[in-house]
């Protein structure tokens, strides 16, 4: 049993990254499958897909550029279970000056931080990826 689940998920990419994986398979979750989403739609990632064998997976195809160099520099789990972080839309942190993004937990759904301040909506910031 895993007591953070997205913090396990971070760890998984960013383990398979430096060891210059070409893909990651993680445990399924719907909530993994969204930050995957936002990940393939920002392009951090190429593509992803669930495994639906027992028990059922989310297999992540990491993306790499020139010289195999990762798409993803860096990944921080912001709100942990021993400490949780909640933000209003007028203070949701810009990561690396608009460079990176922020995973938030809204009333929305899971969102960037883009959509979030669009929308007007706060919430529980999950991660950063940059």
């Amino acid at each position: 049993m895993n007591t953070d689940p997205v913090a396990d998920m971070l760890a998984r990419i960013r383990n398979a990254l430096l060891a210059r994986h070409e893909a990651v398979e993680i445990p399924f979750s719907r909530l993994k499958v969204r930050i995957a989403e936002i990940l393939k739609q920002e392009g951090f990632v190429s593509d992803f897909s669930v495994q639906n064998e027992f028990p059922a997976s989310l297999r992540v195809q990491l993306k790499y550029g020139e010289g195999r160099k990762p798409a993803i520099v860096g990944l921080r789990r912001t709100s942990r279970p021993g400490r949780r972080v909640y933000v209003r839309h007028k203070h949701i942190p810009h990561v690396l000056n608009g460079m990176g993004i922020s995973i938030i937990s809204t009333s929305h759904g899971v969102v960037t931080d883009r959509d979030a301040r669009k929308n007007a909506v706060g919430g529980e910031i999950l991660c950063e990826v940059w």
